[in-house]
């Protein structure tokens, strides 16, 4: 006789894996998700707001009046400055708004697109990949409910910033934008970061690493980017293959169509529902994607710290040093037009005339080299912090239980960062210079601008120390060191163009940098700042060795 038991009190069974029951526990792992990124959700909606607003306050700065804005449509109007910004269409009657779109669109989409997808993976793979998921579905949850919450969250965010961009751009004070245009602005991106969420719940399921997921839609955004850019210069349909381009074609400010949100809606419940398909067909940690067998025996590198360091940090340093000699090219494809995009601009002028130089192209290089070496920052940033990462996930504890010290161990992720940020240096400014050389005609030019960006490599070094210092004492605040490229690019960019005083532009070690090469070369501020570097290293190996590890 067969006798059946009853569940235990207060116990709850096993919810069906199909129909309502593979979405049970969604509710709960959202309250989570929003209170695990209570802190990450607001900075990212926070920063890309204010990004948003210091644009249009410099806009309404330097397009003041008609004779100004006629300029900048002659500026935009050459295929170089149409691949950095957007459709030509915008150039019809361009006012504030219709820069906002025509310049703003292509960049944000980007930003908004990594934020959606650092939120899938961080609330999928990364929860499987530390085993985290397993424990979690072993409850009362339902199959597809995690990935049902992340992308939850990551929805929540978009709508957020999409509110916070309406008001912003409501309470900025832009002559003739309505309500109904401010909100087409702000749905418009959060449409797009809906449709790479969508894509980031299909990289998900391919590889078992989150590093995997996360690199495989980065290389989607930067795809849908090069669509866009090619199309707007080009062959039109190239651009509605992808989403940024399919924002970019609502035409806010100008035309002001909605029909195009509902290609990106339903591309993202499309990519949605493949990732909720393909779930089905793995099992919990692994991938669709089967993982490659490794060699019988590791490299030498692979058996010394350095080697592994650098082992660990080659994706993210190959994607930014791809990444930023593009930003090269594309800067200096349009070196040889600067004269022409300034002539009518006073702020840029004065700014201009303060840095410098031979030429304008020459004054011009110096401005936005400071952008390519912020970009670099954010790198060195990253890798000195990776190491905390290491430490959190208790991977760092078994190392250092061997006879590996401190010093080496931390001191590889250091080594990486220095030398990496500066060959990120090198690189964007190779292809500054390359380009820039053809646009200008000048081939001198190569050497000069690889210079200029190799001069800036002393503030990287700065930053590294910054990171590490805080690291080794105070590893809970190691966040803190985002301020120094953030405030860099603030007072080093836009502190130039909207002439902030200059004390705020000596707070940063990027304020020290010789603005080649419009400038000429001063040595004292690179050793200072190089041994400032060393200085903070030192501090913070010290901090390290002195301070207990955090231990799983």
């Amino acid at each position: 006789m067969t006798t059946v038991t009853a569940p235990a009190a207060g116990r709850a069974s096993a919810p069906a894996r199909t129909g309502a029951g593979a979405l049970a526990g969604t509710g709960t792992l959202i309250r989570f998700g929003l209170r695990r990124d209570r802190v990450r959700i607001p900075v990212w909606v926070v920063a890309l707001t204010l990004g948003t607003m210091s644009t249009v306050t410099e806009f309404k700065t330097l397009y003041s009046t008609a004779a100004e804005r006629a300029s900048a449509v002659s500026s935009m109007d050459s295929p170089a400055a149409l691949a950095m910004t957007g459709p030509r269409h915008y150039l019809t009657d361009y006012n504030i708004g219709s820069m906002m779109g025509h310049q703003l669109i292509g960049f944000m989409a980007v930003l908004v697109g990594l934020m959606s997808v650092l939120i899938v993976t961080r609330h999928t793979r990364d929860e499987e990949e530390t085993g985290r998921a397993e424990l979690v579905r072993s409850t009362v949850v339902g199959h597809h409910a995690q990935l049902a919450s992340a992308l939850a969250v990551a929805a929540v965010a978009n709508l957020a910033l999409a509110a916070l961009l309406t008001l912003s751009v409501l309470s900025a004070g832009v002559d003739g934008i309505t309500a109904g245009e401010a909100l087409l602005y702000g749905l418009t991106l959060a449409a797009v970061g809906l449709v790479f969420a969508g894509v980031a719940a299909i990289t998900t399921q391919i590889t078992a690493h989150t590093r995997g997921a996360s690199g495989m839609a980065l290389a989607v955004i930067g795809v849908a980017y090069v669509l866009r850019a090619s199309g707007d210069v080009g062959n039109d349909a190239l651009s509605w293959l992808s989403p940024i381009g399919w924002g970019q074609r609502t035409y806010v400010f100008v035309d002001n169509r909605w029909w195009p949100l509902l290609l990106c809606l339903g591309l993202a419940a499309l990519t949605a529902a493949t990732g909720f398909l393909l779930s089905t067909r793995r099992d919990v940690g692994a991938g669709l994607r089967s993982s490659r067998l490794g060699r019988r025996t590791a490299s030498d590198a692979l058996t010394r710290p350095l080697g592994f360091a650098l082992r660990l940090h080659r994706g993210t340093l190959l994607g930014f040093g791809a990444g930023l000699f593009l930003m090269g090219v594309m800067y200096g494809s349009i070196l040889g037009e600067a004269a022409d995009m300034v002539k009518d601009i006073e702020q840029i002028q004065e700014a201009l005339a303060k840095i410098g130089g031979a030429s304008v192209a020459e004054s011009f290089a110096s401005m936005v080299m400071v952008v390519i070496a912020v970009v670099a920052a954010v790198y060195v940033v990253m890798a000195t912090l990776r190491p905390r990462a290491e430490e959190s996930a208790g991977r760092a504890e078994p190392l250092l239980a061997t006879g590996l010290s401190r010093d080496r161990w931390l001191g590889s992720h250091v080594a990486v960062a220095l030398a990496g940020g500066t060959a990120l240096l090198l690189v964007a400014g190779l292809g500054f210079g390359l380009s820039g050389a053809a646009s200008v005609g000048d081939g001198g030019l190569v050497l000069q601008l690889v210079g200029a960006a190799l001069a800036y490599a002393p503030a990287l070094w700065v930053t590294v120390g910054v990171a590490v210092a805080l690291f080794g004492w105070f590893p809970r605040a190691g966040t803190a060191a985002w301020i120094v490229p953030v405030y860099a690019f603030l007072v080093g960019y836009l502190g130039s163009v909207l002439q902030f005083p200059d004390w705020m532009n000596n707070l940063s070690p990027f304020g020290h940098v010789p603005q080649l090469p419009a400038a000429g070369m001063s040595w004292t501020p690179m050793l200072v700042l190089t041994a400032l570097a060393a200085g903070l290293i030192r501090l913070g190996l010290a901090g390290f060795r002195r301070r207990d590890l955090e231990t799983k």
